[in-house]
């Protein structure tokens, strides 16, 4: 047979894309799992560490003070700063808001009565040589910035036991408690990279959060429909445990959840860039940074940790215990019928050797053909006769 010949019957190996498109890959996700696990502990120790001993820059909305937009000014943010500060104000935070002409300043301290904001405006004004006019002053309460907390608080609350009974009833119970642990895990990392870089967390900051968290159970949401798919009539064969049926749906889920997070980062991630580079930090790229890193770990949880968390719920179960020994005695049954039939064939085809004489195992088969009148010892024998 020619290389051609065995080129076109041999079939085409596909590419790991084509695997991922066709949902053919075959991932050892769940059965890695134990090492996701320590990775995933690992960043929400570490972050909530960051939480704990940095805390968070809260904006003027949860905290209360007095905000103050500086038009652009030829004095620098610092320069700006420092008048507030000898003017009696207990300073925030600054930053610089836009680029180029359309830039300002933006300042905020704590809690002041009227004559210290107009004390601290006026002298603002002064070392940006503008008049006290041009600066815009946003008064917000401690308390009414609480009141905004709380009801984040409670508004999140809801928003995990609404979506946890949805699950339960929907699918089953295991599964409302590993989707309800991924938004968690995923609410921790979120949070944590929020207190590491430093920015502020204002409300559309928990706009954000709440956006990411439907994110990541639309996601999750996917992974367990395939899963349900796949594991309906699973007690009733002998084929496929639970953990390796849950890692088949993970597999054919895959792409599905790579596509959705490429479409949904990129332009977030753009927006992030105009936001820092063209905007300046603001409002704009508080939104941009909570959608950005909650996209990507929304996905990693559905895909790393929910599925693999119903597996060791599920396989808990006295029921699924039994199934695994009756697949695992299967498995241990063909492989020694196959070792013994493998034997058997190893010893009939000595045994047919060992039958066949010496002398015709050696001569040529071109030497019987039909033409000949039979072999050569036949021929010696008819000439004796």
């Amino acid at each position: 047979m020619s290389t051609k010949q065995k080129n076109a019957e041999s079939p085409k190996r596909l590419s790991i894309w084509s695997q991922l498109y066709r949902g053919e890959t075959q991932f050892p996700i769940v059965q890695y799992r134990r090492r996701w696990y320590l990775v995933s502990a690992v960043l929400v120790v570490g972050l909530a560490v960051v939480m704990l001993t940095k805390g968070f820059v809260l904006g003027i909305d949860f905290a209360g003070g007095v905000q103050y937009t500086v038009p652009h000014t030829e004095a620098s943010l610092t320069e700006v700063e420092d008048a507030a500060v000898a003017a009696g104000a207990d300073l925030g935070s600054g930053q610089i808001a836009g680029s180029g002409d359309d830039a300002s300043y933006i300042i905020r301290t704590g809690e002041m009565d009227r004559e210290q904001t107009d004390a601290v405006r006026d002298a603002m004004a002064e070392e940006a040589g503008i008049a006290s006019e041009q600066i815009s002053v946003s008064t917000v309460s401690a308390t009414w910035g609480a009141a905004v907390s709380n009801q984040a608080l409670i508004a999140l609350g809801v928003f995990l036991v609404l979506i946890a009974a949805f699950i339960w009833l929907r699918f089953e119970r295991r599964m409302a408690a590993a989707a309800l642990a991924a938004l968690i895990h995923d609410l921790v990392l979120t949070a944590g990279v929020y207190s590491l870089v430093g920015f502020e967390v204002t409300p559309s900051t928990i706009v954000g959060a709440l956006t990411i968290l439907g994110y990541s159970l639309y996601d999750t949401v996917v992974v367990f429909d395939k899963v349900q798919e796949n594991t309906a009539h699973l007690l009733q064969t002998r084929q496929k445990t639970f953990a390796e049926a849950v890692n088949d749906a993970i597999n054919q889920t895959l792409m599905r959840s790579i596509n959705t997070t490429i479409i949904g980062v990129l332009p977030v991630a753009a927006l992030l860039v105009v936001g820092v580079g063209v905007l300046g930090v603001g409002t704009l790229t508080d939104l941009a940074l909570v959608l950005f890193i909650g996209m990507i770990v929304g996905t990693y949880s559905s895909v790393i940790l929910a599925a693999p968390w119903v597996v060791d719920m599920t396989e808990r179960s006295a029921v699924y215990r039994r199934h695994n020994q009756k697949i695992a005695n299967k498995r241990s049954e063909s492989k020694t019928d196959a070792a013994a039939e493998h034997e058997d064939d190893d010893r009939l085809r000595t045994a047919k050797t060992d039958e066949i004489p010496l002398e015709l195992l050696d001569e040529p088969k071109a030497t019987a053909g039909a033409g000949s009148g039979g072999s050569r010892p036949q021929q010696r024998r008819r000439k004796r006769r």
